[in-house]
């Protein structure tokens, strides 16, 4: 199995518009767990812990395999959605390892 972790900074400085951002993605990318039959786990959430280090919210996802990933990334409802979360985003950093 391939876990698949994107961590984000998000493009607001004021706490409410951040979690009002962070809420906009998590429903998002979980509305892509029906449409997706690659997904076998996807779950986001927000940094609990306000350090200025520490990045704000994170996806942690798995899928069978490296096929399944790409498939996942180039589905069209993906793209879609990776339209929705650019704007909200300063940074993005992604690891994938295998479990």
């Amino acid at each position: 199995m391939l876990r698949h972790i994107i961590s984000w900074k998000l493009a607001a400085e004021d706490p409410a518009t951040r979690s009002e951002y962070a809420a906009t993605i998590a429903e998002a990318l979980q509305s892509l767990v029906p449409l997706i039959p690659e997904i076998r786990s996807l779950r986001v959430a927000e940094n609990a812990v306000p350090l200025p280090t520490n990045w704000d919210l994170v996806l942690v996802a798995d899928y069978d395999d490296e096929a399944a990933l790409r498939a996942y990334i180039d589905h069209p409802e993906h793209q879609r959605v990776a339209g929705i979360i650019r704007p909200l985003v300063s940074e993005r950093a992604a690891v994938d390892f295998l479990v």
